[in-house]
């Protein structure tokens, strides 16, 4: 399984991670703000389609290992952020959708999960990124996140947000072709 998010087409990517289970923890870490909070972002989700998407960044929490300065590139966006969405789709244990609304841009994300085993077959799509610059931001930023999210769940110290989303950009920049 590659670990690359894979471009669907100029406004879509997609991932895919086999994580370990069951199934009902890594659903939990989608839907727990407290989970939720030690690989992406805290905050509230109505489990209901038309249900409010509460999302509260805090990317410095989300390891204690040695990190670099916020990049240049990201050196206007706040320590602390938070945005919205609607839930799209709520499929408890299966999938959850919901809407992306940080700033001008309103995309989508789903998640979809699968059991295999003792194994859960992750499969993230974000859809409607409007920018080639914004795909590229939300291909490594995912591919982080999600890295963080196989430590937690595997017992491992997370690694350090900015360092390796610095470099995944860079590898991004040169894997798809917008």
């Amino acid at each position: 399984m590659n670990e690359f998010g894979e471009l669907i087409d100029a406004t879509t990517v997609r991932f895919e991670r086999l994580l370990p289970g069951p199934i009902e923890r890594v659903w939990s870490y989608l839907v727990e703000s407290e989970k939720r909070a030690k690989w992406l972002c805290g905050g509230d989700i109505e489990l209901r389609v038309g249900g409010d998407v509460d999302m509260h960044f805090h990317i410095a929490s989300l390891s204690t290992a040695e990190d670099i300065e916020h990049p240049e590139k990201y050196k206007e966006l706040p320590e602390k952020m938070s945005f919205g969405g609607k839930v799209t789709i709520c499929e408890p244990f299966n999938v959850l959708a919901h809407t992306w609304e940080f700033e001008d841009e309103a995309s989508e994300v789903c998640y979809e999960l699968q059991a295999h085993a003792d194994r859960v077959h992750l499969v993230l799509t974000h859809r409607k990124l409007d920018t080639k610059e914004s795909v590229i931001s939300v291909s490594s930023g995912w591919h982080t996140h999600l890295d963080i999210l196989t430590d937690v769940l595997e017992g491992r110290e997370p690694r350090p947000f900015w360092k390796t989303h610095v470099t995944l950009e860079a590898q991004y920049e040169q894997r798809l072709e917008l």
